[in-house]
């Protein structure tokens, strides 16, 4: 059975479906509807801007969307998936690729997503960080007894999870873990505390968009970062995606349950490989592959 996969923020890059504007006359007016419906020209900053303009959230995470998926609605009839699932940001692509949203409504939700985190970014200093080596359980308990925000935010793969939170919260956090014999305790470069409490402000701003937005049932089942569960119920894919902005993403589980449902291959569609290196520490046997590039 094949499994389609889409990555989260932090995998784009400048020069980003490029090709896909350039060889495709869908993928152009799709891009061009999304310079109109955004009220910038996101293809700018994709195509020719600089690193720190496409860093920022309001940029990276309709970017990020666009290239999977126009990479997706490119690939015709050979898109065939059995199940799908997106990581964070990934998900609303997965969704629009299943055909459970409309383009459109998908990327004025990710806009307006990526809107909403920022502005609970800036109203309280947070961060994320990187835990590598230390066993998800230990991860957890040293989060549950520090009094600060901080709590395991990515579950990515065996190995490696996410915590997020307050600065302070984060920080203490890093320096006990690695007391505890963590590899690496890494603060990553990013605006703020996605999967956690402190998200809460986004999550009320997103659920009243995602409410009054139509959604259909999938082609296949999506697997959602809340649960980790197969759903093709629009009103569960409604509920689950609003509790996702305060709620841990749940990727290593995901791989797990659609391994267990018979998932044979990985297809990872979008900029980057974060998402095939991790299915590969979860199971090194499985094939996966990428497509980044168009496909005509």
């Amino acid at each position: 059975m094949k499994a389609y996969v889409f990555p989260g923020q932090g995998a784009q890059f400048v020069g980003m479906g490029k090709d896909l504007y350039d060889n495709s006359p869908e993928a152009r007016a799709l891009f061009e509807k999304a310079n109109e419906l955004l009220g910038f020209r996101i293809t700018d900053a994709m195509f020719s801007g600089t690193d720190e303009e496409l860093k920022q959230t309001r940029v990276t995470q309709p970017a990020i969307f666009l290239h999977s998926v126009l990479l997706a609605k490119t690939m015709g009839e050979a898109f065939q998936p059995d199940m799908v699932a997106g990581h964070s940001l990934g998900e609303f692509s997965a969704l629009v690729a299943a055909n459970a949203l409309s383009f459109e409504d998908g990327l004025l939700l990710v806009s307006k997503r990526a809107l909403a985190m920022q502005k609970a970014c800036e109203a309280e200093p947070s961060t994320m960080a990187a835990i590598l080596g230390v066993e998800d359980a230990v991860v957890e308990q040293v989060c549950a007894e520090i009094e600060e925000v901080v709590v395991a935010a990515n579950y990515n793969c065996p190995g490696q999870l996410v915590i997020s939170g307050s600065i302070e919260g984060v920080d203490k956090a890093c320096v006990r873990l690695t007391e505890l014999g963590a590899k690496r305790a890494l603060k990553l470069n990013v605006g703020g505390a996605f999967h956690s409490p402190l998200m809460e402000p986004a999550r009320t701003e997103l659920a009243e968009a995602i409410n009054s937005t139509t959604f259909n049932a999938p082609i296949c089942p999506i697997y959602q970062n809340v649960n980790a569960l197969p759903v093709s119920d629009p009103a569960v894919i409604k509920a689950n995606l609003i509790s996702q902005l305060t709620a841990p993403v749940r990727w290593t589980q995901t791989v797990i349950n659609m391994l267990a449902d018979g998932a044979d291959s990985f297809t990872e569609v979008g900029p980057g490989s974060a998402l095939q290196g991790m299915i590969k520490k979860v199971d090194r046997a499985v094939q996966t592959v990428g497509i980044s590039t168009f496909q005509g």
